[in-house]
């Protein structure tokens, strides 16, 4: 059998993988990865770059060209057979992660360089790539007895087995709920868009007449927030809070044993390596240095937040008793009531963009804002061979018309595709001898999809969510470093890796980069001013709400992993109670199992992390303030920027870059600025 995923050279060959190929592929590539390090090991020769650690990024970009459509694959066309190949893999890989990380020749030749002569002939982001290898040997248990070396590597394969059926049974429970509805009076205060999603979703389901409602973020955040009939919005607000957990309408599919054992699996290992919790292993990577450092930030955060939230919360409570009569607002009134209170303050509903976010013209106008900021040019490419139909593909080149990157763009929301937004990378920039490998990036959203003939029309959120992603792109795509642990966003703290993401979203709140992206689908008039001038008034709109409701969940983040206690468990309900009755104005009902659905901490990379967003949004917002004082397309900003931030990746530790940009360390006024919160500071 030809197997496409083996020895990939190009772009992934998506039409022709097939569950079948996944196990047979990954099978070779470890064992061929395997002998060929024990022959690298064997040779007698002292070590350098070019003869030892060229040789082993070259493995590494070989089974990465491998896994990387396959893990894809999994989260945006799930399927039984993709899943069960792909579940089969994942001790697999967890077991030669951990055997290299606990491998002592492959640790005592990285020490021989970092020791040697070799090692003042490399240049900064060499030096960093042997020293972040040494620090990770350390993390990965390679000084650990032989006997905690097994135990540890045990950890590590259940920990992968644990988080893929976390997110699994999340997944499958956001997809299993529907709801049909055939009396259009229970879908009264729906905009038309949403009907017509609804109705589409039905057709897709076979049903010739109705509307379908669903989980999928798009219908699930179109009936909290529009539809008039309270007891449906208490009905879709239960079921998707509810998913994945004892409470949900498929119980078989619930999470909250799998937090326990994720939370004990992730404290043990932690105490393998010498931490008290995992809070402490999780920070030994990031640029915060304890995690009483960051409770202390999100505290400091809540403390200046927290006046202008009980003023939110209390305007939102008056408005729905006196206005829409409703006298005890419940969570699932809180989004309705909102949108009612933010169309009498300012005059305007999401709504109302949406004709004027049409998806070409957001594209067409986010590609023309990164050339005049980084001199780079964004081509779509016809006829690349994508997973679905509605993904496209890109090529960014330079001025002189060289071949900078690639990238996969797919937008929509969909069934069997995970829910969220997110940038992957299939393989990342490196240079062997004299060829530089093309880095190519994934960028998914789930989006508002076209509806009948009209094109996608995207709500202002959807669009500074597609600006978020496309941040995290640049950063993978536009770096200049040439090796690969320390090339694109790898290496970057995981506390700054959000700084080029939420930097790009202060661009969706500006006019003249707005006048880019904005114009009406079907007349081509841009956004009027009024309008914008609304929405600009409204840009801070229950912003200390939101405030508070991040800080509650990255404090119950820290909180869980840093207070374990293997004679208590994980105490997660009795901990997330702790955390909302400190910093939460707004308390969600009981049945509320927010905690099921977390899949940032218990099946993605933020456990221990989920600061990680506040604490970039300290550096972006100050990054952007640097462009508010010199010009917002001042090229010499933007270049700076580009080579200072995007082009350097993880070749430096991340406060050094962010000093050479702005001259100095960051400081958190111009979050509280963009937040309106400076009187809560002063």
């Amino acid at each position: 059998m030809t197997n496409p995923l083996l020895d990939l050279d190009g772009l992934p060959p998506f039409s022709a993988i097939r569950p079948e190929h996944v196990e047979p592929a990954i099978d070779r590539i470890l064992a061929d990865s395997r002998a060929a390090i024990d022959a690298l090991l064997d040779r007698d020769e002292p070590r350098t770059w070019e003869n030892f650690i060229e040789p082993l990024e070259v493995l590494g970009d070989r089974l990465d060209r491998a896994w990387s459509p396959v893990r894809h694959l999994n989260a945006v066309m799930n399927n039984d057979a993709l899943r069960k190949a792909y579940n089969a893999c994942l001790p697999k890989l967890s077991e030669y992660a951990t055997e290299l990380g606990h491998n002592e020749r492959l640790f005592r030749a990285y020490k021989s360089i970092a020791d040697g002569a070799e090692y003042a002939r490399l240049d900064e982001a060499q030096r960093k790539v042997i020293d972040d290898a040494l620090r990770d040997f350390h993390l990965s248990g390679v000084d650990l007895p032989p006997e905690k070396k097994s135990r540890f590597k045990a950890i590590a394969q259940e920990l992968s087995t644990l988080q893929s059926r976390y997110e699994e049974n999340l997944l499958d429970a956001t997809h299993a709920w529907k709801k049909r509805v055939e009396d259009a009076s229970l879908l009264a205060g729906l905009p038309e868009s949403a009907l017509d999603m609804a109705r589409q979703a039905a057709e897709r389901e076979g049903h010739a007449s109705g509307w379908l409602l669903t989980l999928e973020f798009p219908s699930y955040h179109a009936v909290v927030t529009y539809a008039d009939d309270r007891a449906l919005r208490q009905e879709v607000y239960t079921a998707y809070v509810t998913r994945a957990s004892e409470l949900g309408a498929n119980p078989e599919w619930d999470n909250t044993a799998l937090m326990e054992q994720i939370l004990a699996l992730r404290h043990e290992e932690a105490q393998l390596l010498g931490f008290a919790n995992y809070a402490e292993l999780s920070l030994a990577t990031k640029m915060a240095r304890s995690p009483k450092e960051v409770a202390d930030f999100l505290r400091d955060l809540a403390h200046r937040g927290r006046p202008a939230a009980e003023r939110e919360l209390e305007e939102l409570r008056t408005f729905a008793r006196e206005t829409l009569g409703i006298d005890d607002p419940q969570s699932w009134d809180m989004a309705y009531a909102s949108e009612k209170l933010q169309q009498k303050l300012f005059d305007f509903s999401e709504e109302d963009l949406k004709p004027y976010f049409p998806v070409d013209r957001v594209l067409d106008g986010l590609f023309t804002l990164v050339k005049r900021l980084f001199k780079v040019e964004v081509r779509r490419v016809e006829g690349a061979d994508v997973w679905h139909p509605d993904v496209r593909f890109y090529e960014v080149v330079d001025g002189d018309g060289g071949l900078r990157a690639q990238f996969y763009l797919d937008l929509y929301a969909r069934p069997n595709k995970r829910g969220g937004a997110w940038m992957d990378e299939y393989v990342g920039r490196m240079r062997i001898g004299t060829r530089v490998q093309t880095p190519v990036a994934y960028m998914t959203c789930n989006s508002s999809p076209p509806i009948g003939d009209k094109p996608a029309l995207f709500t202002h959120d959807e669009v500074i969510t597609l600006f978020h992603e496309f941040g995290h792109g640049l950063h993978h795509m536009l770096t200049r470093v040439d090796y690969a642990p320390v090339s694109g966003i790898s290496g970057v703290e995981w506390d700054a890796v959000e700084l080029p993401s939420q930097f790009m979203e202060n661009w969706c709140w500006e006019r003249e980069p707005v006048n880019l992206i904005a114009a009406h689908h079907a007349t081509g008039e841009p956004l009027p001013d009024e309008l914008f001038d609304k929405v600009y008034r409204a840009k801070n709109f229950q912003a200390a709400m939101q405030l508070l409701r991040q800080i509650e969940f990255s404090l119950f983040d820290m909180r869980l992993h840093g207070e374990y206690d293997p004679a208590r468990g994980g105490r997660v309900q009795a901990i997330l109670d702790e955390v909302r009755a400190e910093v939460a104005v707004v308390k969600p009902p009981t049945f509320n199992r927010f905690q099921n659905g977390f899949s940032h901490i218990f099946a993605g990379g933020y456990a221990a992390g989920y600061y990680s967003y506040k604490w970039a949004e300290v550096l972006s917002a100050d990054a952007f303030a640097r462009f508010e004082e010199e010009g917002l397309f001042n090229p010499e900003v933007g270049g700076a920027f580009l080579t200072d931030i995007l082009e350097r990746g993880g070749s430096r530790p991340a406060m050094e870059l962010f000093k050479a940009f702005r001259g100095r360390e960051p400081d958190i006024e111009a979050l509280l600025r963009h937040n309106g919160l400076l009187e809560q500071a002063a």
